[in-house]
């Protein structure tokens, strides 16, 4: 019996009639593409993008060389080198992230015990050349300075979800 009824729905194509409906309903709808450098479609304040050292209020760099973001980075993109200070502290000489190897994973940024090393909402970047997506230690601060309030309300907004 299944067999004379799927012949039935073959010979009159069924199918067919079904995707061209479905095909039709979504034509006459209403668009929803992006017209993307005109109009930018919003995004999660938890979206990781171009990395940013930040600093204490004071401008002192808050990274205090644990090198707990450079063991945990599954693809090896950070590269940390550190000093003593004349005060026993200890702060980072060399702080490198290659953003050609990194995967934008966030765990530098879960793993860091003093907030220093975050991820920005900046997705619009771009290199030329290899040496471009090195990201040292001083490009790193000054996407930080530039974005501080951004980030600080992006940390705000994560705290309420904790």
């Amino acid at each position: 019996m299944t067999t004379v009824v799927n012949y039935f729905k073959s010979l009159l194509l069924i199918e067919l009639c079904k995707g061209l409906l479905l095909t039709g309903r979504y034509l006459f709808s209403r668009k929803i593409t992006v017209q993307y450098p005109d109009e930018k479609t919003p995004y999660s304040h938890r979206f990781r993008g171009l990395h940013a050292l930040r600093r204490y209020a004071n401008g002192e760099e808050r990274c205090i060389a644990c090198k707990l973001c450079e063991a945990v980075c599954p693809a090896l993109a950070i590269t940390i080198e550190a000093e003593p200070r004349s005060d026993g502290s200890r702060r980072t000489t060399r702080y490198d992230i290659d953003l050609a190897k990194c995967i934008f994973c966030g765990f530098c940024e879960e793993s860091c015990p003093v907030d220093s090393i975050v991820e920005t909402r900046v997705y619009e970047y771009h290199g030329e050349s290899r040496g471009d997506l090195l990201m040292t230690k001083e490009k790193l601060l000054a996407v930080g300075d530039k974005l501080e309030q951004q980030i600080a309300a992006d940390r705000a907004l994560d705290a309420r979800y904790r």
